[in-house]
């Protein structure tokens, strides 16, 4: 027997899932484990002879082969028939959820839970995968499962899955009439009474601008359709969260406590508030039962639970920018062009020499001056100064209400009278659509690649998930490095690929141990300046003295580095200041100012790349992505921030097919093109030509080189940069022509037959063998560009005339002694480098020079002519060298023939 156990008091997403399934497993039958839902009774005291349902009493549990378990994973909530989950002879236990990051207490040996609206859902998606119809009878009850769970797709938790999932039912002959009838069927009679006393009984708090109802009921029995009434009270009272609480007596000793709540503030979730007490549900609509507690205490405790989820309302000094670039009446247009253009703001706020606002320019003031050849006056002449301006505290909606009553763009906030930062009408519009983005414990989506990595796109709270998948010592320190950034009056991110890692890692349980951190520190209204990210380090060491502290650049950035720490392992922390740049000219390093989070993650490469993660308080946990990185994320796509990316520096172009073939992504098109376009332009040459130093063609770029050649995908990626037109960055006449594959692949078997326990330098060997392919005027050149070591430039400068004279030389050795004595003189860099561009015959002796001939040793030493009565002196080395040669030629075999070698040759 298969039986589909639905949870007590069940729903129609419970009944409609269960309904579903006995089309996928044909012969099972449906148990209402206790209960239901009163529209849920209704409906089936007409329709229950159309659906597979039997009695919990008429089950002989001897003859149970499997249970499957719908919307649902806690077995408390399956009455009595959780005791079957235990029987030794079934064989199989399924889960069929929707209710993300419950632990279940059920010995399921399968699980299908996934964050949509509700589990008919689920079920929907596989009778579609295996092409089964339905029922109208069966597509009824099934679209009422999931417009009562989703509110006709009006809650926060449906997904476009519900959609399509409702969209099928209706093809397959769902009844309108039906479900408009038990969707919402009204009040009962004594829910009726019941909202009339809860209406009376309310009672209040307002906090944050929200407010908090809840009431007790006490009631002579349970009480069937709390959920509805619950409904209809946040309904007519216009209230933003409710607990309703209903207790009624067992009996003398015992009592029964059901708890519903509701709530529309952002950011709440009821989910992990009620599961502290054995309850659950979704971030908006959750529910618990107990027996015999203190109902007052309980209610107290969610209350203040609710209480301290209520989200501090955000105000100018959580949106604004700061610093704000600012500069005096007296400023020329042309020169406040130049700023803007430099960069990249849309205006510009002017004070006078005492530090007060006296007036914005904007871009199309500046543009308008330009246009009427006034490049030379002041700007004073041309600015805005008629302002309306905020203080710090100024909330949301109020700042949200003066850009739409003035229509204006920007906003300045004064502190004291000064200029303390600017909000945008792009903060406001930024702010307002992430908070209708925000769903139950951020909303999550799969991707999947080849190794079935799960993505999960994560809103605030992110820190509960970061605390459960970072090993608990890093947990630790990135907690540390917050609190003492919150000492200060700072705010601290975690920013870049660890950000972009741990979104797009497979799913852990404190295991996540990243190797490389990035922290900026954004002093915000504190004005935190270019040593803070110093400040902080020696703060953290003082904590962390197994740390070493490095302090490097000309923007005082800091760095704390373990090595083999018995907890941390060889962790890198690089700690800065949040920053802008801008690029002199391309290729140039960038010259750095001190900036807020938001220009910091502006200045970065890829979309992926510029994501931040506060851990600071408040909002401890926000994920930062202005630029829309979480969806390039899911989309697997490489897509950068700006045009002329690839202009200023080169390197992004490398890193970009990096980022793309290490984890299986796609160079975004307009991305490609702008890659392209760079190369084809010529600016490369040009600005190498004008300029002494280019590091993004220079050193930077072998940093990138290094990252690649040493990685396992670095074929690939080669492959890549050719298709791109990329390798020019390194020559302009580079390509991964036939021959140079070749070559690369004749170098790889080599390093594995011959340097098995590496040795050697792999990723270094493999770039020279790009180099050496280059014509020999351009190999040495290219060598210095990318300041690679002396021997090196040395090698490659001489690798043609050594080439020559192997080649020419190697075919007339007629024996190994003379191929050793031939090749001996050069160093095994240039013998790998002579053998990949070499015939097969002539590459075969350089082998068996490397891997035998060069090894053999004399049969005899100094010490043995010394005994055997020849003086010491310069021709010992000549005596040895003519033993390994004989030795090598096959004409002495053992010391008895080596001595015998020297009494012909060498009689004494």
């Amino acid at each position: 027997m298969d039986l589909i156990l639905c949870h007590t008091t069940a729903d129609f997403d419970a009944l409609g899932a269960a309904v579903g399934l006995t089309r996928l497993l044909p012969g099972s039958k449906i148990v209402l484990s206790g209960g239901s839902h009163p529209p849920v009774r209704d409906f089936l005291a007409l329709h229950r002879d159309e659906y597979p349902l039997i009695e919990r009493r008429s089950v002989i549990p001897e003859k149970i082969r499997s249970l499957t378990v719908v919307d649902t994973q806690q077995r408390d909530r399956l009455g009595k028939a959780a005791e079957w989950l235990d029987l030794p002879y079934v064989k199989e236990i399924i889960i069929y959820d929707h209710h993300l990051g419950q632990e279940s207490d059920i010995p399921a040996t399968e699980s299908y839970i996934s964050s949509v609206g509700a589990t008919t859902t689920l079920i929907v998606e596989q009778l579609q995968q295996q092409e089964i119809s339905l029922t109208s009878a069966e597509a009824t009850v099934m679209a009422l499962g999931i417009h009562v769970d989703t509110g006709s797709l009006t809650y926060d938790q449906s997904t476009p899955r519900d959609a399509l999932a409702l969209a099928w039912l209706m093809q397959q002959g769902a009844s309108l009439s039906v479900i408009s009838t038990y969707r919402d069927p009204g009040l009962s009679p004594q829910l009726q009474q019941l909202l009339t006393e809860s209406l009376e009984n309310l009672e209040y708090f307002c906090l944050h601008g929200y407010t908090v109802a809840w009431v007790t009921l006490k009631t002579d029995g349970f009480v069937p359709g709390l959920s509805s009434l619950a409904s209809e009270l946040v309904e007519l009272t216009e209230i933003d969260a409710l607990l309703l609480a209903n207790e009624y007596a067992l009996d003398e000793s015992d009592s029964r406590l059901t708890v519903i709540g509701r709530s529309q503030i952002p950011k709440t979730n009821l989910n992990l508030l009620f599961q502290l007490l054995g309850g659950g549900g979704h971030s908006q609509a959750a529910s618990l039962n107990l027996r015999g507690v203190d109902s007052e205490a309980i209610l107290k405790q969610l209350l203040d639970g609710v209480k301290a989820q209520i989200p501090h309302p955000l105000t100018a000094r959580d949106l604004m920018s700061s610093p704000v670039r600012t500069i005096l009446p007296e400023t020329t247009i042309a020169e406040a062009q130049r700023i803007l253009l430099r960069y990249g703001h849309s205006g510009l706020s002017v004070v006078d020499a005492q530090g007060q606002l006296v007036g914005i320019i904007s871009r199309r003031d500046l543009d308008v001056a330009l246009h009427h050849g006034f490049s030379h006056a002041p700007v004073k002449g041309y600015m805005t100064t008629n302002l309306k301006t905020i203080a710090p505290d100024t909330t949301l909606p109020q700042i949200e209400s003066l850009m739409v009553t003035y229509d204006i763009g920007r906003l300045p906030v004064l502190e004291n009278e000064q200029l303390v930062g600017l909000v945008t009408r792009t903060d406001v519009l930024r702010e307002l659509h992430q908070e209708r983005d925000e769903d139950e414990e951020g909303q999550k989506f799969k991707i999947q690649n080849d190794a079935n990595v799960a993505l999960t796109k994560f809103k605030i709270p992110l820190s509960t998930e970061l605390q459960n998948r970072l090993a608990p010592q890093l947990w630790q320190l990135l907690t540390t490095a917050s609190q003492e950034a919150e000492k200060r009056g700072w705010h601290l991110y975690l920013v870049g690929g660890a950000v972009r890692d741990l979104l797009f890692a497979e799913a852990t349980s404190g295991t996540l141990m990243i190797k490389d951190i990035d922290l900026v520190v954004d002093g915000f209204h504190k004005s935190a300046d270019v040593g803070a990210g110093v400040e902080l380090a020696k703060a953290l060491q003082q904590l962390y003295p197994a740390a070493r502290l490095e302090i490097h650049g000309a923007f005082q950035t800091a760095a704390l580095l373990w090595h083999k720490d018995p907890e941390l392992d060889s962790l890198w922390v690089d700690i800065a200041t949040a920053r802008t740049e801008f690029y002199p000219y391309p290729a140039a390093n960038p010259e750095v100012e001190a900036s807020s989070i938001r220009q910091d993650l502006y200045r970065r490469d890829f979309s992926i790349n510029a994501l931040a993660l506060r851990l600071t308080n408040p909002r401890g946990g926000e994920l930062l992505d202005f630029f829309g990185g979480l969806l390039d994320l899911q989309a697997k796509k490489i897509r950068v921030l700006h045009p002329n990316s690839f202009i200023e520096d080169p390197t992004r172009i490398y890193r970009g097919v990096r980022f793309a073939v290490r984890f299986g992504f796609q160079i975004e098109p307009q991305t490609e093109e702008f890659i392209r376009y760079a190369i084809n332009s010529g600016v490369y040459d040009r600005t190498a030509q004008e300029n002494s130093k280019t590091p993004a063609l220079q050193t930077r770029l072998k940093t990138e080189l290094k990252h690649i050649l040493e990685a396992p995908y670095w074929k690939s990626a080669l492959q890549l940069l050719d298709n791109l037109g990329a390798l020019q960055c390194i020559h302009p006449t580079l390509n991964l022509d036939a021959e140079l594959l070749r070559q690369l692949r004749l170098l790889e078997r080599c390093l594995r037959r011959f340097d098995a326990e590496q040795t050697l330098i792999h990723w270094e060997m493999r770039l020279e063998a790009l180099i050496a392919h280059l014509a020999p005027q351009y190999r040495a050149k290219v060598a210095k560009n990318l300041q690679l070591q002396e021997d090196t430039i040395k090698c490659l400068q001489n690798l043609a005339s050594a080439q020559t004279k192997v080649m020419e030389s190697l075919p007339k050795c007629q024996s190994p002694s003379q191929v050793v004595q031939l090749l001996r003189h050069y160093d095994l860099l240039t013998l790998i480098l002579i053998a990949l561009q070499s015939p097969r015959s002539l590459r075969h002796q350089i082998w068996e020079y490397l891997t035998v001939w060069a090894n053999v040793q004399p049969l005899l030493n100094g010490n043995d002519l010394k005994k055997l009565g020849y003086k010491p002196g310069p021709q010992y080395r000549q005596i040895l060298d003519d033993v390994v040669a004989a030795t090598l030629d096959g004409v002495i075999k053992d010391r008895a023939e080596a001595e015998e070698f020297l009494v012909q040759h060498y009689p004494k």
